[in-house]
């Protein structure tokens, strides 16, 4: 028998980067799928599972106000990228024979559901994985911080951001071969060493309803089960001491 998840309700936190696959844009349907089977095994423990997906593989909301668009104008444009991006998540795990539930932070009724907290929680609640779509409806707020706000509202146990690497580095390890990986951190040292992993106030946010953040990479087969299960390579941020990793 696999020993117990560590949590029974997360908030997985996907960019929009993580959809493109070997792409420079768009949509990439061999990484989809892929990402929608992590999904399904996690899904099968047992877990409730909450969404947040990025836009940044359609539109990024400060290219877009860096080029001329006014930046509230960009970052709603961004947002609704990340509705095309859980439109398509859905449909991949409904391949997999999960009910799944898009709610968007700006009405769209034509296309999917409006997000609103009690609705959300009920569908975790019958075993439906949410998706949660348009950010935080708000611009000036990146996905991160929709993603450590949706954690909150929906009283996750932890917030799980897959990154492009296996955890939190001093430095990009990609250009950097000194940078040094770190296997706990505590919010302090995040927003201290300006470690960009998350925005400010995305930390802040999960700090102060002390939700733990896990940080990991899904590009290996079985990351995301691992990680539940307190296996394999990731980073910890919570309020306990950090703990510099090799």
């Amino acid at each position: 028998m696999p020993e117990d998840p560590a949590f029974k309700r997360i908030l997985l936190k996907l960019s929009g980067e993580a959809l493109m696959g070997e792409q420079e844009f768009g949509l990439e349907a061999n990484t989809l799928n892929r990402i929608a089977k992590e999904i399904s095994t996690v899904h099968a423990r047992g877990i409730e599972i909450g969404l947040v997906v990025g836009g940044g593989n359609i539109f990024r909301g400060l290219a877009g106000a860096s080029q001329g668009i006014e930046r509230g104008s960009a970052d709603f444009m961004g947002m609704l990228a990340t509705v095309i991006n859980a439109i398509a998540l859905q449909n991949m795990l409904e391949n997999e024979n999960i009910p799944t539930r898009v709610l968007s932070a700006i009405p769209m009724r034509n296309v999917c559901e409006p997000y609103i907290r009690r609705r959300a929680i009920r569908h975790l609640e019958k075993g439906r994985v949410v998706i949660c779509a348009a950010g935080s409806g708000n611009p000036y707020f990146t996905t991160d911080t929709a993603a450590a706000l949706r954690a909150a509202e929906l009283d996750c146990d932890a917030l799980l951001k897959a990154t492009q690497v296996d955890g939190v580095y001093s430095a990009d390890p990609k250009t950097d071969p000194n940078a040094q990986r770190f296997e706990r951190l505590s919010y302090h040292d995040v927003i201290s060493q300006d470690l960009k992993v998350m925005d400010t106030s995305a930390i802040a946010l999960a700090r102060e309803n002390k939700i733990p953040i896990l940080v990991f990479s899904l590009h290996n087969q079985g990351a995301l089960d691992d990680v539940v299960h307190g296996r394999g390579e990731f980073t910890v941020i919570d309020d306990r001491d950090s703990e510099q990793g090799d």
